[in-house]
């Protein structure tokens, strides 16, 4: 079918898709990559990303992000650049509503607490997860498991943050990866084409702004700490002079929403000049780059690391995130060391999966379980398993 969508020579284009593991009619009234959108706006794994957190466990309050609307403001913020330069909106939407599907509760936290308890098994990453929920752990259709995603989406999920393979790259590609790739390759020594390699960027934009705002909310730090941060500071120091007396929700707001054009802009900006540089003519050209072609100016890549380093050392390592990051490990700990020890404590259709205590099949399944959790469930778990008192 045609598409009538007008798109930049480079960009993916939804007619040239490489398809699906599993072969199916195109839909008469929306591309390949709009299906892929949808389904998994669909999927459980989705809705479940309204109760994981980022930083701040759920009952720390509901102003705060969620995986679910971070994931909603990565999108939105991908679908503006990837506008502005001819990509295809509907593949970066899909890429950024995916990114963060195979994150455990309680966020790093989480995450860090199972792959120390997976290590001996393979390890654990949120990368590797979110593709045993896009081809394994979704069951909803009737001819496959998982999404059926198309090449393009799921080699964008796969590789927003770069190759997986090739000179400098030491680590092992993760298993379920590897088992993928070798049935439906997915150029896992190559960048991703450009519509995933800027809802990558558009990830780094939308938490770094966002833990700002929650950070300020949380009164991890006062507005007045930020003066001396790259960017950020100024703005925050335009904000206050275009709009003396303002209040501090708006101020944060305004300010906020400024960084984020900035960094948008120049994000823009320079991919433009990376494009007319490189002479690219097409997707594949760009993923055969030694470099992405989305990327921040020099100077915006430092105003980037000053941030983050601000927030390391402000936000993710204040106590009271450390007190929260001890109490999720906590829980992760003990729910994976109870699961495989006695896997029959398992609910029916994850026991039946599972093998014997120990064994490296039971410590899968287990993290397969355990990754799917919301922070609320996963405490109510971890009160119904070790307070003697709790309904079971």
């Amino acid at each position: 079918m045609m598409y009538p969508i007008s798109l930049a020579p480079y960009a993916s284009k939804p007619e040239e898709s490489r398809g699906r593991l599993h072969p199916e009619p195109e839909h008469a009234m929306r591309s390949p990559f709009q299906r892929d959108r949808d389904r998994i706006i669909h999927s459980s794994a989705f809705r479940r990303l309204t109760h994981k957190t980022q930083v701040f466990v759920y009952h720390e309050g509901d102003h705060y992000r969620t995986r679910l609307t971070h994931s909603l403001e990565v999108a939105q913020i991908a679908r503006t650049i990837a506008r502005a330069l001819g990509l295809d909106e509907d593949l970066a939407e899909t890429v950024a509503l995916a990114h963060d599907l195979g994150h455990t509760p309680f966020g790093h936290a989480g995450e860090e607490a199972l792959n120390a308890e997976m290590v001996r098994f393979g390890g654990f990453s949120h990368n590797e997860q979110t593709l045993r929920i896009l081809t394994r752990l979704e069951r909803r259709y009737a001819e496959f498991d998982g999404l059926n995603l198309t090449w393009e989406a799921l080699e964008g999920t796969v590789k927003h943050n770069g190759p997986l393979r090739g000179p400098g790259i030491e680590r092992p590609v993760p298993p379920t990866i590897a088992e993928y790739d070798h049935s439906h390759p997915l150029a896992l020594d190559t960048f991703a084409g450009p519509e995933a390699q800027v809802a990558a960027l558009a990830d780094d934009i939308a938490y770094n702004n966002h833990d700002i705002d929650d950070g300020l909310r949380a009164g991890l730090f006062p507005i007045a700490d930020l003066a001396d941060v790259p960017l950020v500071g100024p703005v925050f120091r335009s904000v206050g002079a275009c709009y003396p007396g303002i209040e501090e929700p708006r101020l944060i707001h305004e300010a906020i929403r400024r960084v984020i054009d900035h960094m948008v802009v120049d994000l823009i900006a320079e991919t433009q000049v990376r494009i007319a540089d490189s002479k690219v003519r097409s997707a594949a050209e760009i993923r055969a780059l030694k470099q992405p072609v989305a990327a921040f100016s020099d100077e915006m890549r430092r105003n980037d690391r000053a941030l983050k380093g601000f927030l390391f050392e402000r936000m993710y390592r204040h106590y009271r995130v450390n007190r929260m990051s001890s109490k999720a490990r906590r829980v992760i700990r003990d729910l994976f060391g109870l699961y495989l020890a006695e896997p029959e404590c398992l609910p029916g259709e994850w026991r039946r999966l599972a093998a014997g205590p120990g064994e490296a099949q039971t410590a899968r399944v287990a993290a397969d379980y355990l990754a799917g959790m919301t922070d609320r469930y996963a405490l109510d778990e971890h009160h119904r398993l070790f307070d003697t008192y709790a309904p079971t």
